[in-house]
Parts: structure tokens; C-alpha cells; sequence
């Protein structure tokens, strides 16, 4: 038992500097519910209160760069300016969201709905919010956020995709979005879609591992889209389950059946793929 202790006393002694998973996730949730009264315990009617909450959340924000210089190699007092000068480009592009969602679900009866209620616009709020850190050169932190909302949500975004306007998740649950990934604008995504990397090495994980979705896509429920080489063209359909490792041309339509041969009792699995170009 000793000797576990002291294995235990060397892994706490040598734990690199980083900050508490929880200040972490009450920072994330403080800063949705400023930006989403429909998500804050208090709603702030009073415009000089919502002003002091934004100051004390930036004040934070420098407070945790400050303390972990080691996640940023930065000036976290810059940094954290940063984050709040580009916050309201950040919730233009929720609104956008918001929009894309109430619009391609015809069950939302309304966007205080969507915003309460649907796990992928709390996803994709974590993931912009957690994207904006990502690009100003903060590690750790923008993966402590999307894994929180993965796993309220189910909905698994790398903070490093780059994904456009118009961002639709219907449903959301089991949907993976890896690292490399680039979506365009007006695209939606339905439950356990995959956009992933094929088998890398690791030297290549700096590379492009992941798939690039042009703008106006639909990926429909089930769908797995791999490799860094890999483009849906603008304008295409994947239907469900469809596994693809290669590129379709813009305006087609891609999916998976299953067909019995007369006389026969052997299925035989084939892709049909339909290009409007």
C-alpha cells in the first residue's frame, strides 16, 4: 500500500498546472446565460447589472490565463480582452444557428424551445464559444468545454473544425466532428453522423485528417464521411448509413440500399449515387 501511495504522491506532484474542470464549466455556462437568458439562473433586467457580469466574467477569463500561462504562452490579459471584443461576433453567429435549426425542424414551435431544450444548439454554442479560444491559441480550456457539452449532449465537436453559418444539428445525439473538419455555410447535420479521420499515424495528426463539407449539404442520420481528402461537393444529399471515403461531385445525391437477387437469399450491399450537376 505504500508504494501505491507514493506512485500516487508522484502522479499529483508532477500533474501539469491547469485549471479546475469546474471553474471551467461555470465559466462556460456563465457566459451562455449572458448571451442566453433562456440558460441563466438570473435574469438580468437591469442593463447596468448585465454590464457588471460581462466585466466580472472578463475579469476571470484574465484570471485563468494569468494563472496558466502554460495553456497559451501568451499575455492573458490581452487574450481575455480579445475574447469579449469578438463575443458578439460570436452570438451573430448562434443567431444564425438558432435560425438554421428553427427553420429545418418543423417540430420547434419556438426558438425559446430550441435554445432551452436542443442538445445541438447547446453543442454548437459550447463549440463557437470554445472555437474563439481554440483560434487565439488556448489549449486545454476549448476541449474542456466541448467535452463538457459532449457530454450533456451527446454531440462530439472539436473545438478546432471550422464550421460555417448556418449551422443546422437535428437531434444531435452520436453525431462526432473531428478536428480538420471544414464545413461550409447552410449545412445540416442529422443523429450519428461522423465526420472523421481514416487511420493516421501519429507524426500526421498536425495534417488534414478530416472531410470538408461544402455549403448547402444535408447529411441524414447514421452517415460516416472519413479522410482529409474527402469533399461533399455544394449542394448534396448523403443519405443515412452511407460509409464514404471519397469524394462526390456538387448536387448529388448518395445512398445505401440493399438488394435481393432473385432466387436467391444473399444480400448485396451497393451505393447509389445520383449527380444534378
Amino acid at each position: 500500500m505504500a508504494s501505491f501511495i507514493d506512485r500516487l504522491h508522484q502522479a499529483h506532484n508532477s500533474c501539469p498546472e491547469c485549471p479546475s474542470p469546474k471553474i471551467i464549466r461555470r465559466f462556460f455556462e456563465d457566459i451562455l446565460g449572458v448571451l442566453f437568458p433562456e440558460h441563466t439562473n438570473e435574469i438580468l433586467r437591469e442593463r447596468g447589472s448585465l454590464e457588471m457580469k460581462l466585466f466580472d466574467l472578463q475579469v476571470q477569463l484574465k484570471k485563468i490565463l494569468l494563472n496558466h500561462n502554460n495553456l497559451h504562452g501568451g499575455d492573458g490579459e490581452k487574450l481575455g480582452a480579445a475574447f469579449f471584443e469578438q463575443l458578439e461576433d460570436i452570438y451573430q453567429l448562434l443567431q444564425e444557428d438558432l435560425d438554421a435549426m428553427y427553420a429545418g425542424d418543423p417540430a420547434a414551435k419556438s426558438k425559446t424551445e430550441i435554445i432551452r431544450c436542443y442538445p445541438g444548439f447547446y453543442a454548437v454554442s459550447a463549440y463557437r464559444i470554445a472555437h474563439l479560444l481554440y483560434v487565439l491559441g488556448v489549449s486545454l480550456i476549448p476541449r474542456m468545454i466541448t467535452e463538457y457539452a459532449h457530454s450533456k449532449t451527446g454531440v462530439d465537436i472539436h473545438p478546432g473544425a471550422t464550421i460555417g453559418r448556418y449551422f443546422c444539428i437535428d437531434h444531435g445525439t452520436g453525431i462526432v466532428i473531428g478536428e480538420t473538419t471544414q464545413v461550409g455555410d447552410h449545412v445540416k447535420l442529422y443523429q450519428g453522423v461522423t465526420l472523421g479521420a481514416l487511420s493516421v499515424n501519429k507524426e500526421d495528426a498536425d495534417k488534414k485528417r478530416h472531410p470538408t463539407i461544402e455549403d448547402h449539404v444535408v447529411i441524414y442520420a447514421g452517415a460516416t464521411i472519413l479522410g482529409g481528402d474527402t469533399v461533399i461537393g455544394r449542394e448534396s444529399v448523403v443519405g443515412g448509413n452511407v460509409w464514404l471515403t471519397k469524394s462526390i461531385p456538387p448536387k448529388s445525391k448518395i445512398y445505401y440500399q440493399t438488394k435481393i437477387y432473385d432466387g436467391s437469399s444473399n444480400l448485396t450491399d451497393f451505393y447509389v449515387l445520383k449527380n444534378d450537376a
